[in-house]
């Protein structure tokens, strides 16, 4: 089980982290990606990282910009997320698989998804 917290209203440029805890299981072993699903678009990528941490992918409109890292001992992923811009408004769902999370993954092959929290960021 996924639980995803931090999310809440940011200005334009501002910074917020969210957190992802695992309960019930270790993440170790997962691959763990970030996704984001604005009003009426359908759910995008946004980032992933191996269950070693030695390989991230970013799509291209966060790259430069936001920051996935893992602690295992933890169970927990984080999302860093600066220079925050209103088109990142979306709910942000974590997502762990059995497999490493790519920005080609197929929503349907994820494993375990968060239940999401919801980042709005005011112009």
């Amino acid at each position: 089980q996924l639980q995803a917290s931090g999310g809440g209203l940011v200005q334009v440029g501002g910074s917020l982290r969210l957190s992802c805890a695992a309960y019930g299981g270790l993440l170790s072993s997962y691959g763990m990606g970030w996704f984001r699903q604005a009003p009426g678009k359908e759910r995008e990528f946004v980032t992933s990282i191996s269950w070693t941490g030695g390989t991230t992918y970013y799509g291209d409109s966060v790259k430069g910009r936001f920051t996935i890292a893992r602690d295992n001992a933890k169970n927990t992923v984080y999302l860093q997320m600066n220079s925050l811009k209103p088109e990142d408004t979306a709910v942000y769902y974590c997502a762990a698989a059995r497999f490493p999370i790519r920005p080609t993954t197929v929503l349907s092959a994820v494993d375990s998804w968060g239940q999401g929290t919801q980042l709005t960021v005011s112009s």
